[in-house]
């Protein structure tokens, strides 16, 4: 059975890089959009980031265009936007698919391993994953849950594995 550590995606930078790299790391998986009503939950993605990643939580934006085109820049206008307007320094991808024939291998995954807490397909934009140090997913969020809710949840993650942060 596959774990978040089998996968690879390209970086924003157009880079590929394997999510091995993130191997006993809490991650928090999120496609993202510079032009939705939830673009402001960059500002917590980053707080979350910053506040638990030196105990181990990586996040990781995966940028899509998929709802009402809400994400019409390119990687470098998105580096940019997230940049200066919230001052992300978590890892950003390049644009993806999450939904149909075209959807990344890594989120046809964690559709497949959250199908029966709401539903396969990812509804919009800002659906976040939870995935423990294991590689395992852990929960799945809804978009307009905000990033300071998942705190609770991602202690827990935290503290129930027995690996050390990287």
């Amino acid at each position: 059975m596959p774990v978040l550590h089998d996968f690879s995606a390209t970086r924003i930078d157009g880079a590929e890089q394997s999510l091995a790299e993130y191997a006993g790391q809490v991650v928090l998986v999120v496609n993202t959009a510079s032009k939705c009503g939830l673009t402001p939950q960059f500002e917590g993605l980053e707080a979350l980031y910053r506040e638990f990643g030196a105990d181990g939580l990586v996040v990781l934006g995966f940028p899509c265009g998929q709802f009402a085109g809400q994400e019409p820049l390119d990687e470098g206008a998105i580096a940019e936007f997230c940049s200066v307007n919230y001052g992300v320094t978590f890892p950003m991808f390049a644009k993806v698919d999450v939904n149909g024939r075209g959807a990344h291998p890594l989120f046809v995954w964690l559709k497949s391993r959250t199908r029966g807490l709401t539903g396969g397909a990812v509804r919009w934009n800002f659906t976040k994953f939870l995935v423990g140090r294991d590689g395992r997913v852990i929960a799945r969020f809804r978009p307009s849950t905000a990033p300071a809710a998942l705190a609770k949840d991602i202690r827990a993650a935290l503290r129930t594995s027995a690996h050390q942060p990287k």
